[in-house]
């Protein structure tokens, strides 16, 4: 009896063993290095580490391996590009568009948001989604988008009352750009802390922990053993918080838009190029319903009175996406940014200078075409995004044959791209560890290939709120750098990096603040 089992599990072993080596995606990829693989497992063994080490076990195989080569595990197969050329290729076609397994972790919060989905669908919301980050939509954001720097800097003020203090970054730049996204998605503020309000943000909070460690855990995979976890079972409490407060918000927003016979939604449609919005302007409107604000769920409205584009769980979805991607890349992007300028003082002054060559002028005004001729501060912006950027990685499931310059790639395999060995590839990057903001002048970026840089990815599936985030980071880097002296408190250099979902520091990386006076 004994033997009869053990020689059916020889046989199903070797039948799956045969099955995984002859299938085509493992015959076209054998020319293809990587890490060392054991028959049926592959490399799984080779990326079981702790969350804290994952990213290390990723930077150094990129090294290794470079400029591509396959890791795989039973029947999935993922293979990894780290040349420009080779990402191009990919990032330009029509046909690569489908994102991997690795984004299903979303889709509990997401659904099949822009993020998540793929093919007809994607191609439609992306349509309608677009006309939002419009240059006259988007000025009407910056108006948000300055209430919520100015909101920052005041409450450091009162905080500190005079005095210099220290900040832990993540908890400050996470809470300020959940309340703008939060205003400029849903059309309501988070800064009044009433106990709904709060739950939704310590909500968003706790998701976006549960999915890496999701994500990292084999035995998480199947949805029905993670059901049954005490993550699982939070996630789904999570859940009904963000999702009832998402829904509710669409329900009172369209009620209101309903009795006012959306005379506001059109009123938006008519909004001038040469519309500005000077400061104070939205403190002249006292009850926040009515507020003439554009909101990205206004807008989602709109399109499903408009020949019934899009129902109401599509118009949660889009919300929620863009509550997930519009304010945790944007608060980490601001953390290591903000760690660089306290560390590099002429960087700050030179800053500052320009910021200020506008904000010390009597009753100035911090317009979209103001903030574009922030030239410095950008360029600086893009170079910590080359050196962290926030998502560091994006990764793309082949429905068709991929031909790159040396390879074929066969449908069925999964691509990853890590942006973060790209942007410090020394082969396009002179001195890659340095922080230069000239790096991005424009005879300098005219000799790279466009695909060296793609902190925003790139192609069809690049950030659609890409023009949103720079100016929520030039516009609260401005405030901050108009009131306060930076000052670091942690060396960055020795700083350990995790890649979860978004790049961020091991441990809370602190600057102190510095009163101005004015």
């Amino acid at each position: 009896m004994f033997f009869t089992i053990f020689l059916g599990l020889v046989s199903f072993l070797f039948l799956l063993h045969c099955s995984i080596k002859y299938r085509r995606v493992t015959r076209i990829l054998e020319a293809l290095p990587g890490p060392k693989a054991y028959p049926i497992i592959g490399n799984l063994l080779h990326f079981q580490e702790k969350n804290d080490k994952l990213f290390e076990v990723f930077c150094k195989t990129d090294k290794e391996y470079y400029p591509i080569y396959k890791m795989w595990s039973f029947f999935n197969t993922t293979v990894v590009l780290l040349h420009p050329e080779d990402i191009e290729v990919l990032m330009r076609s029509p046909k690569h568009i489908t994102k991997s397994a690795f984004y299903k972790f979303l889709k509990p919060w997401l659904s099949t948001g822009l993020i998540t989905s793929t093919g007809p669908k994607w191609q439609h919301r992306r349509k309608i989604l677009t006309p939002t980050f419009h240059f006259n939509i988007l000025k009407h954001f910056v108006v948000t988008l300055n209430e919520e720097a100015r909101y920052l800097v005041s409450s450091m003020k009162e905080q500190g009352k005079g005095n210099p203090i220290i900040q832990n970054l993540e908890e400050l730049m996470t809470e300020h750009t959940l309340n703008a996204v939060c205003e400029t998605a849903m059309g309501i503020s988070l800064q009044v802390n009433d106990e709904q309000k709060l739950k939704y943000r310590n909500a968003v909070y706790a998701i976006l922990n549960i999915i890496p460690k999701r994500a990292s855990r084999p035995w998480y995979l199947l949805d029905n053993i993670f059901a049954f976890s005490s993550q699982g079972r939070l996630q789904e409490e999570l859940l009904q918080t963000l999702h009832g407060f998402t829904k509710k918000i669409i329900a009172e927003r369209k009620l209101f838009h309903e009795k006012t016979n959306g005379k506001y939604l059109k009123t938006f449609e008519t909004v001038e190029e040469n519309d500005v919005f000077p400061e104070g302007h939205e403190e002249n409107i006292k009850n926040p319903t009515y507020k003439k604000k554009l909101a990205m769920l206004d807008l989602l409205i709109a399109a499903s009175w408009n020949g019934n584009q899009i129902d109401d769980e599509g118009i949660r979805e889009e919300v929620d996406t863009f509550m997930f991607a519009g304010h945790d890349t944007t608060a980490t992007a601001l953390v290591f940014l903000l760690s660089l300028i306290a560390k590099h003082k002429d960087v700050q002054e030179r800053i500052r200078e320009e910021v200020n060559s506008i904000m010390n002028q009597e009753n100035y005004q911090m317009t979209m075409s103001v903030v574009q001729e922030f030239s410095y501060l950008e360029r600086c912006i893009k170079e910590s995004l080359r050196l962290y950027p926030s998502v560091h990685f994006v990764a793309r499931y082949l429905t068709d044959d991929m031909q790159l310059k040396k390879f074929l790639i066969p449908a069925g395999t999964n691509i990853r791209i890590n942006i973060f060995h790209l942007h410090r590839n020394p082969e396009f990057w002179p001195n890659p560890d340095v922080f230069d903001p000239d790096r991005f002048l424009p005879e300098n970026i005219s000799k790279r290939n466009a695909y060296c840089y793609i902190p925003f990815s790139a192609g069809l599936r690049n950030c659609i709120g890409q023009k949103y985030a720079m100016f929520e980071m030039k516009l609260m880097v401005a405030h901050i750098l108009h009131h306060f002296y930076l000052e670091p408190v942690e060396d960055l250099d020795n700083i350990k990096l995790i890649g979860d979902i978004i790049l961020r520091p091991a441990k809370p990386l602190h600057v102190k603040f510095i009163p101005i006076k004015l």
